[in-house]
């Protein structure tokens, strides 16, 4: 339709371009008419075939049985209950658990196991013997102190008090052993190459 009417102004345009070139030819003192226009001053748009766009019908009951069964849904998801992140350290290996793997304990003769036996009651007799004269040591080292001090205290009081004071510098020692070289402290430790196979659990 809109080629049409392009066609129909354009017919119309061309028949009335006589009268414009006679009036502007014989007659110069003629005023141009707006409605004698020349073809060149016609100007028409593209034809626009577009329709309008059509407004989507929304249905309620559709939309409200979507809602229903999505609320059905974490219902059911809300009574699973969650899955904890397991423990590595706590699982044991399948091959740990093959019974045929057992070792049994090795065989010893009468006499092997005898002189264990006797080697075992020695061993503790001589730690028994030691844990005692590091005992009676210390007693005595002890009273040798009380000793001391009730001797000190008799000769000067203010001696005495400054002997029960600890020795502060004694207790706050600090050492390090010698380094193959210098420590440098803007030195950044190389993380190496690895393959990182950390599980990632999603709950």
């Amino acid at each position: 339709m809109s080629l049409a009417l392009s066609r129909c102004l354009c017919v119309l345009s061309s028949r009335q371009t006589a009268p414009v070139s006679f009036l502007l030819g014989h007659h110069h003192h003629a005023v141009k008419s707006p409605w004698f226009a020349p073809v060149m001053t016609i100007k028409t748009s593209a034809p626009l075939r577009a329709e309008p766009r059509k407004k989507k019908k929304t249905d309620t009951k559709r939309d409200q049985m979507f809602r229903d069964r999505m609320k059905k849904k974490l219902k059911k998801l809300e009574k699973v209950p969650p899955e904890f992140i397991p423990i590595e350290d706590f699982i044991v290996a399948t091959k740990c658990l093959d019974e045929t793997r057992d070792r049994s304990p090795p065989r010893q003769s009468l006499e092997e196991s005898e002189g264990r036996a006797q080697l075992l009651k020695q061993w503790s007799i001589y730690k028994q013997e030691q844990h005692m004269d590091e005992v009676q040591a210390v007693e005595l080292a002890l009273k040798a102190q009380r000793e001391a001090l009730e001797e000190l205290k008799l000769e000067s009081e203010e001696l005495y008090q400054e002997a029960l004071k600890p020795d502060l510098p004694l207790f706050p020692f600090v050492h390090e052993g010698p380094t193959y070289t210098p420590a440098n402290p803007k030195y950044e430790a190389p993380d190496g190459k690895y393959n990182d196979i950390t599980k990632v659990y999603t709950q």
